[in-house]
């Protein structure tokens, strides 16, 4: 089949918390006063679980955020797409091929489809063509083949009324982290569900006119998400060399508590050596805005050769030389195992 051009719908979030500054970001005072949860941490860079525990589970999946939880998580990160038939899920991809059991599933041969997708054809099985009925039948997956397999096929696609509920039932406070996914698609229908939480929120988009856009609808706090310097923007025909010029970042300040790099961004690398870090932090810093890189993940094929394969002199390089704010990873626990003997807080409850 041609291209074809098409648009995900999406109901955004907007949420009401506490009132929020940059660094540090939340204080929940209702919620501290209530005494029912132990409240936020706010003394140390947040602990993102990255699609949740995903280093241990498939990825977006109940017991992935759930794990994410038990390990120490400030905020669950998700990102959100919408069925056939209008339902919000958590699904990181916009075909269900890397992440699911789709193509075991016969009944759904006839799904396959060509689409352009930001910019480019994709082929594939993709949300926007099955109901969440259809949906629930199909098994996640892990996406990497040399993390554990033992749980594939065995936990479905979750909805964002689920993954809200999992962080509603934490026994503390557990903040949500979620992106709007292909922007440049989904700004048109917009919903909101202003009593649906009452704990922290991040809504991440890597479109910076997304962000804007939003603004108009939504106090809640926004994080500007960067990718390589040398990519072009989604919405727009610039890079985000470009769009993170002082210019750039003066004009984005009053719509974004923060900025969400890839790490590679704020430190080059050369040969899978680290090389001088920009000032992209200091630069945000100077504006108040917080700085949460992405992505931290154990394996030695994804740590820079100067940790000498050690995922804790990576969190301890980042966070007490470079000075961010929070870290997006797929090892919830080995993170707040390393800010529990480095900085240690009360155990949590």
């Amino acid at each position: 089949m041609g291209g074809v051009k098409y648009c995900l719908p999406l109901l955004l979030l907007s949420l009401l918390i506490a009132e929020c500054a940059s660094r540090p970001l939340y204080t929940l005072p209702s919620l501290a006063k209530s005494g029912t949860k132990k409240p936020l941490q706010t003394s140390r860079p947040f602990n993102v679980a990255h699609r949740g525990a995903n280093g241990e589970f498939p990825e977006e999946t109940a017991p992935s955020y759930m794990r994410a939880i038990e390990e120490g998580a400030d905020f669950i990160e998700s990102d959100i797409l919408s069925t056939k038939d209008g339902v919000l899920i958590c699904h990181h991809d916009v075909n269900l091929d890397d992440t699911t059991d789709v193509a075991d599933h016969k009944e759904f041969a006839d799904r396959k489809r060509t689409y352009e997708v930001q910019g480019m054809n994709m082929t594939g099985f993709f949300t926007v063509d099955f109901t969440l009925e259809e949906l629930k039948t199909l098994g996640a997956k892990q996406r990497y083949p040399f993390r554990d397999q033992q749980y594939n096929g065995k936990f479905p696609i979750i909805t964002l009324d689920e993954y809200i509920a999992i962080a509603l039932d934490a026994t503390r406070v557990v903040g949500i982290y979620p992106e709007i996914k292909n922007p440049v698609f989904i700004n048109q229908q917009v919903k909101w569900a202003d009593d649906w939480l009452k704990q922290p929120i991040f809504i991440q988009s890597f479109a910076a006119t997304s962000l804007v856009y939003i603004s108009n609808m939504t106090d809640s706090p926004k994080v500007f998400l960067i990718d390589d310097v040398t990519i072009l923007t989604e919405d727009t025909n610039k890079t985000y060399a470009e769009i993170t010029s002082d210019k750039y970042l003066d004009y984005i300040k009053p719509y974004v508590v923060g900025i969400g790099p890839w790490k590679d961004t704020i430190v080059p690398v050369d040969n899978n050596r680290l090389t001088t870090p920009t000032d992209l932090v200091a630069r945000a810093h100077s504006r108040n805005l917080q700085v949460h890189p992405y992505t931290y993940r154990n394996e030695n094929q994804f740590l820079h050769s100067g940790f000498h394969q050690d995922a804790y002199l990576e969190y301890d390089y980042w966070i007490n030389k470079i000075g961010v704010d929070g870290l997006f990873t797929d090892f919830t626990g080995s993170l707040h195992n390393f800010q529990e003997l480095t900085s240690p807080l009360p155990k949590l409850q």
